[in-house]
């Protein structure tokens, strides 16, 4: 199945290469699964960033406080485009920072 991100960022607020720093680091990772789809840069204003996997919107800046860590939006991305699969170093972070079970 081809899968596509979008990122929607504010032209206003100069977030191009911020939006397309994001987008490298998701074809990066997920190359494979976005092979035929790719990511788009889609400009907008008045302060938008969001990150789109399948037009299921994953990270909104609103919403979620922010811009992503792009750890976390991996982990996102993931989960809608690819459960399952492992992240390596991004899944060990994850966990290390995960508090243990009460004894």
């Amino acid at each position: 199945m081809t899968h596509r991100i979008r990122v929607v960022y504010c032209t206003q607020c100069a977030w191009m290469l911020r939006a397309a720093w994001v987008a490298q680091e998701l074809l990066t990772t997920f190359q494979d699964e976005l092979m035929g789809g790719g990511a788009t840069l889609e400009p907008g204003t008045g302060g938008i960033f969001e990150v789109y996997a399948d037009d299921e919107l994953v990270w909104s800046r609103k919403t979620d406080g922010g811009f992503p860590d792009i750890v976390a939006l991996k982990r996102r991305v993931r989960d809608r485009i690819a459960p399952g699969r492992a992240l390596g170093h991004a899944d060990r972070a994850a966990a290390a920072s995960a508090p243990s079970a009460p004894e």
